[in-house]
């Protein structure tokens, strides 16, 4: 007898359909199966095959073909047990094929016949919806993941027996009381989530003009580099960054949900990620784990990072191939990877912040406590190549905190008082940049410049005289730009000033500075 299971596959976070086709035969007793399997699920065969015999159902003596439709393209994980264990028993005729209809299966099977976690559920039934699927059965661990897509009946199952048990029911309302469908919603969830509170930025004192900085980078989503001693508050600071940007929408919650499925990093019961996310990978990280790779694609942390804030701290003590290849993803926001085992493509829109001390003891250029002479600070400050730093909109240095002042200072301002700010600047840049597909300051393109960031004849005499005494690079110089129009955003500006454009170029990152 023959069966079709619907399923489904991710290729980076793109979804696709799969069907599970299972033919029963007579013929020298095998349990045989195609379709471009990666190993995980060639050991399917023998994790179906335990998982039914100790749930009580025995295999025929009879020859049994499973292929995974399309077959050419690469099948990875272990999802696909439940859909071959249903498709077995419809084969053999145990529940109508009717029951089938409109239905998705996606779960790994344990030898007792137990359902375990997958990854990836959640971008799968976003797009099972278009496949014209209604309901889907998964593991309990997943279903509230999956329960906040919209019209979709999310099912989860503990075991093999409570699925057969609830393919065999003949009415809706037994199929309600064996595997009754989650249903959540996903706005009210959002909003409750969001009221988690972290890290505040009045829990930092002084630093004025690295919370400056830190305020216009988080206004139009610029890349920052902190530069101080050890103790200054560089890293203090950087993890208070999420905290003034705008909330996630719901679909941007999706969207990192989604990516966080896909990496297998979404916990037991969990439903919505509704914080933007902040990831600081150690500086002894591989090129690999950082933009993404393997033999089979995974996402890296600047995947992991989307929509929110990747933090690089001792950036000079990261490997200069591994910080070059921050290049591509943050121009293009996305990284595309190619192994022999698949190719696919993740989101990187991040935020990059970078903290780094001045010189290998941390000190310079203070002389009673530096020892490091000029050709070692010029060595420790040229690890970062100039590319990587051209990429940068805003650096900001940090003095040492002394001790009067944490005596006697008042705490700073608030996180939600500058996140206040930062939205206003936000919705500044929301109507400016409407049906266009821009959304942030940083997204400017130079063709576009001289639409969106018109300067005066005062300003555009400015930016000349900074572009030859600063040695600007062509990208230097439209980033000074980009970083004026936020300063302009938060001043409630219609156009961009004098002023502006010094605060910005003020702010502009430079080697020869640090090792003079």
């Amino acid at each position: 007898m023959f069966s079709v299971i619907h399923s489904g596959a991710l290729q980076g976070v793109l979804a696709y359909p799969v069907s599970v086709e299972v033919d029963i035969a007579n013929g020298l007793p095998m349990f045989s199966m195609v379709g471009s399997l990666g190993g995980e699920v060639r050991e399917s065969r023998e994790r179906v095959c335990v998982a039914l015999k100790n749930a009580g159902f025995q295999l025929p003596p009879k020859r049994v073909t499973v292929n995974l439709s399309p077959a050419d393209k690469r099948k990875e994980g272990t999802a696909f047990d439940l859909p071959i264990a249903v498709g077995v028993l419809a084969s053999q005729g145990c529940f109508p094929v009717s029951a089938l209809e409109g239905t998705l299966f996606l779960g790994e099977l344990g030898l007792a016949g137990e359902l375990k976690k997958v990854r990836g559920v959640l971008p799968i039934l976003r797009e099972a919806v278009s496949w014209g699927i209604r309901q889907c059965v998964v593991p309990c661990a997943n279903a509230a993941e999956g329960a906040v897509v919209p019209g979709l009946s999310v099912r989860g199952a503990k075991d093999v027996r409570q699925v057969l048990s609830f393919l065999q029911a003949g009415t809706q309302e037994e199929r309600e009381g064996i595997l009754p469908a989650l249903r959540i919603d996903p706005q009210e969830l959002f909003v409750q989530l969001q009221e988690e509170t972290g890290p505040d930025f009045s829990e930092v004192y002084g630093q004025e003009s690295a919370r400056r900085a830190a305020e216009i980078a988080a206004a139009g989503f610029h890349n920052l580099l902190l530069v101080g001693p050890p103790g200054a508050g560089k890293s203090m600071i950087a993890r208070r960054i999420p905290s003034i940007l705008p909330p996630l929408t719901l679909e941007e919650s999706l969207e990192v949900t989604a990516v966080a499925s896909v990496a297998g990093l979404t916990g037991e019961g969990s439903t919505l990620m509704v914080r933007r996310p902040f990831l600081s990978p150690h500086h002894t990280v591989s090129q690999a784990a950082l933009v993404g790779g393997s033999a089979v694609p995974r996402p890296g942390a600047v995947s992991l990072a989307h929509r929110g804030v990747l933090f690089l701290d001792e950036l000079p003590e990261f490997g200069r191939n591994t910080l070059d290849s921050l290049r591509q993803p943050l121009e293009e926001r996305s990284v595309h990877i190619s192994r022999a085992g698949g190719s696919a493509t993740y989101p990187c829109d991040f935020m990059l912040v970078c903290a780094m001390n001045p010189c290998p003891c941390g000190y310079y250029p203070d002389q009673n406590r530096c020892r490091c002479t000029k050709p070692q600070v010029r060595k420790y400050v040229g690890k970062v190549s100039g590319p990587i730093l051209d990429r940068i909109d805003l650096c900001a240095e940090l003095g040492p905190v002394e001790l009067p002042d944490l005596k006697t200072a008042s705490p700073g301002e608030s996180s939600a008082s500058v996140r206040g700010r930062v939205l206003e600047a936000r919705e500044r840049q929301k109507k400016r940049f409407a049906g266009t597909g821009l959304r942030f300051n940083a997204d400017i393109q130079p063709a576009a410049l001289e639409r969106y960031c018109p300067l005066g004849s005062g300003e555009q005499e400015c930016m000349e005289q900074l572009y030859h005494s600063l040695h600007l690079s062509a990208r230097a110089f439209h980033r000074i730009i980009k970083v004026a129009r936020t300063v302009a955003d938060l001043a409630g500006a219609e156009k961009i000033a004098v002023e502006h454009l010094l605060e910005a170029a003020f702010y502009r990152p430079s080697q020869e500075d640090w090792s003079q």
